[in-house]
């Protein structure tokens, strides 16, 4: 088997693009993997942070709407169409949007979760956790306590996790993701950064994903021919 293939993703828990970007990408992935077969190299995966309103509280007393409307100066019927036409794109995927419930909040102690949970291998669990529970069950995603609970969901020590969350523990880590992706020039997420050399930005159809996986593939294969 081929060296794996290593890609970087950009992202925020309170990006709905995000959530459908990793589903087209985890499809796209799989038609790789089929038409590759046996000499396929495994696809790793690791996850970066991207605040898409470092300035929302953690606690914000409003809906979606409420939040849309105001930080876009939108009016409410415009964002009510656009999470509606979301929330379609959204089940053609598989994912079960639910505006209604959702409660917006500040990432970042989210995204440090992210950081410990690569620490212990299973930060791409965390990460689906984290966008089931603000997208489709209206749990809380800015909160110490909240997020522990998601945590202990996926085996991580929910005690731990709450010392780890209470002391910033993995906050650098968090501003250096940011760093990074500001010197990339990314502006918008999901931004997919391939083996290092490819960027796809947005949630674009699995087929290109499967696409750009195929051409790094054959670009390896054809380096060591």
């Amino acid at each position: 088997m081929s060296e794996s293939i290593k890609i970087d993703i950009w992202s925020d828990i309170a990006c709905p693009w995000c959530y459908i970007g990793k589903r087209k990408f985890e499809t796209g992935a799989a038609a790789f993997a089929e038409k590759a077969g046996a000499d396929a190299p495994d696809v790793t995966i690791e996850y970066h942070s991207y605040e898409l309103a470092p300035d929302t509280p953690v606690d914000f007393d409003g809906s979606e709407i409420d939040f849309l409307s105001t930080h876009k100066g939108m009016p409410a019927d415009q964002v009510k169409g656009m999470l509606d036409n979301v929330a379609g794109i959204a089940r053609a995927t598989g994912l079960d949007y639910n505006f209604d419930t959702l409660k917006h909040t500040n990432t970042v102690k989210a995204h440090q979760l992210l950081h410990y949970a690569k620490t212990h291998g299973k930060q791409v669990e965390a990460k689906e956790r984290l966008l089931k529970a603000y997208f489709t069950e209206g749990r809380h995603v800015g909160r110490i306590e909240d997020v522990a609970d998601l945590a202990a969901e996926i085996g991580l020590d929910r005690d731990d996790v709450i010392r780890s969350l209470s002391a910033d523990e993995h906050l650098d880590a968090v501003r250096a993701d940011q760093a990074l992706g500001q010197a990339y020039g990314i502006q918008g997420v999901p931004f997919f950064v391939i083996d290092g050399k490819y960027g796809v930005s947005g949630a674009q159809e699995a087929e290109t994903f499967a696409q750009v996986l195929d051409q790094v593939w054959t670009e390896r294969e054809a380096a060591h021919a």
